[in-house]
């Protein structure tokens, strides 16, 4: 049972799905569910051998023929029906596997994959904004440890987002400008708070980071979404995102968990040149051995307070190895 109920407190949707309670809950390794089958072994999500795979999730929050809600709505509490898509994307059939690991060629194809998923996902007519995201480690609350994303097709523009579009078209209303140009260019100006940058993308600590070592990595070129990137772009968001990832495995030495999510154009159909793509990382860890919470002042006031400088810890991170890919390759 899935369905969405409309709070018009904080004026959102909230999911209520009751079947995830039943999900995979971190099985033993033989027996992972996004290997690849074994001759003779236990049977999996994927028959055979692969480099990606994409397929939709087993117990999914939005469903393409989602059932009736169990309840019916009022006119303060609307309720609708569930409908979207949620997908599993494998990223290798390596169960160690990481980002980390993986050549760049190998992330440049997964991005393919995710811009094909985009494009697919983002032209059902239901759809409003394609949800591009990973949760890995064990301190983000993951049940399978294969290394694997997901995305969300959602029949809505999820709250977070829709505050970040429309502070970015009174901007733009405003000056004229786009505002992540307009971050990234003073960010770029100042400088303390780069970790790393190239040709195409910057990664920064962003002045206003709500988690110690959150990194954000902006297009350099005013770019709406995936489907705007040249092979090289493609290429260059590749390099960069094993470049930041082998920063974090080495920050505290050990595989960082983090949640990454990718920010770019609804897909509703209408004017979005507003929007700028761009992928923000939360990693949970403060120090080697202690997490940031989100307690009583973030989850029940929504202000976040960050323990540490930006500018201290984007300097941390930026002298922490590999300097550049040439050290990894």
């Amino acid at each position: 049972m899935s369905e969405l109920r409309w709070d018009p407190i904080q004026r959102e949707w909230v999911i209520t799905a009751t079947h995830r309670q039943d999900r995979t809950y971190k099985p033993p390794r033989d027996f992972c569910p996004l290997c690849p089958t074994e001759p003779g072994g236990y049977p999996t999500e994927v028959p055979e051998d692969y480099e990606i795979v994409v397929f939709q999730n087993k117990f999914p929050s939005l469903q393409p023929n989602p059932p009736e809600p169990a309840v019916e709505g009022t006119t303060l509490h609307p309720v609708d029906l569930a409908q979207g898509v949620c997908e599993v994307v494998l990223y290798s059939s390596e169960h160690d596997s990481s980002l980390t690991k993986m050549p760049v060629e190998h992330i440049t194809n997964l991005i393919n994959v995710w811009t094909d998923r985009y494009e697919e996902l983002g032209a059902r007519e239901e759809i409003e904004y394609v949800f591009i995201f990973e949760n890995k480690g064990d301190a983000i609350g993951v049940t399978l440890q294969h290394p694997h994303g997901q995305i969300y097709a959602f029949p809505f523009i999820p709250p977070k987002v829709k505050r970040e579009l429309d502070s970015a078209r009174e901007h733009r209303d405003r000056t004229g400008n786009c505002l992540f140009c307009d971050v990234l260019k003073e960010e770029l100006k100042d400088g303390r708070r780069i970790v790393a940058e190239n040709k195409d993308f910057v990664a920064f600590i962003p002045f206003v980071a709500r988690y110690p070592y959150e990194i954000h990595i902006y297009s350099r070129n005013h770019r709406l979404s995936l489907l705007e990137f040249a092979n090289s772009e493609q290429e260059s968001l590749a390099r960069m995102l094993k470049l930041v990832i082998s920063k974090y495995d080495q920050l505290f030495g050990f595989s960082l968990p983090y949640m990454m999510i990718m920010h770019q154009a609804p897909t509703d159909g209408k004017q979005n040149d507003h929007a700028h793509f761009h992928i923000e990382f939360y990693p949970p860890h403060r120090t080697e051995n202690k997490l940031k919470y989100l307690a009583g002042c973030e989850s029940g006031a929504g202000t976040f307070i960050n323990d540490t400088l930006p500018e201290q810890s984007a300097e941390r991170l930026r002298n922490t190895p590999p300097a550049s890919l040439d050290e990894l390759e």
